[in-house]
């Protein structure tokens, strides 16, 4: 498992994923990105007090969703309330979000190769579908790090048999805009261990080589 890099802090929350009619017990990987002062949070997931509590007395400047998936999704409308920070969905996933939160809508998009600053970090937005439409992964060059969601994890790319989700997509978002970070990055991911580039590399390139 690789470290976590200097000024990201991570909250393990746990809750229920729920889609297409199923439910699945989950621990999420919460993500505190920032200084002694100001952060944003990446994927607020079922426990914002634990959340507020890991933010401290920091400002808050974001809620950054890497897609819409209520257990990726479920704190963030409670947390910005209670922070006055805004959250940001990108606009693909705008039906994911509905299911959630049929009577509220994100403040603000992610798009494609913006840039957020989350304390002295600056985050490229990745859009990378296939998990959902809207996915994307949150790539820090200065700490080599990329917030990859449930795009990528340790062992191979992110789910993809549940509606909204397309494998092939997946695997071209991988190709096209993980898989040409350094290898050193590492990967924070959505669940789970982290891991780098590097290592997913091999087998990912397996799948691309079978025309995937």
């Amino acid at each position: 498992m690789a470290e976590t890099p200097d000024g990201v802090q991570r909250v393990v929350t746990s809750g229920t994923f729920r889609l297409d009619g199923g439910e699945w017990e989950v621990d999420n990987n919460v993500w505190v990105v920032g200084n002694e002062r100001t952060a944003i949070v990446v994927d607020a997931a079922h426990d914002p007090e634990a959340i507020a509590r890991a933010l401290g007395g920091r400002e808050l400047m974001a809620v950054v969703c890497t897609h819409a998936h209520n257990d990726h999704v479920n704190a963030a409308a409670e947390l910005a309330d209670g922070t006055d920070a805004p959250i940001l969905v990108h606009p693909d996933d705008t039906e994911l979000w509905a299911m959630v939160y049929p009577d509220r809508e994100p403040d603000a998009p992610l798009l494609h190769a913006e840039w957020l600053q989350a304390g002295d970090i600056e985050l490229e937005v990745l859009h990378t579908p296939g998990h959902s439409p809207g996915a994307v992964c949150l790539h820090a060059p200065s700490i080599g790090a990329v917030f990859s969601g449930d795009t990528l994890f340790q062992g191979g790319p992110g789910a993809t048999g549940r509606s909204y989700s397309d494998f092939p997509t997946i695997v071209e978002s991988i190709r096209t805009r993980l898989l040409s970070l350094p290898p050193e990055t590492v990967v924070l991911t959505g669940h789970g261990d982290t891991t780098t580039i590097g290592a997913e590399a091999p087998h990912l390139q397996d799948w691309i080589d079978r025309g995937y």
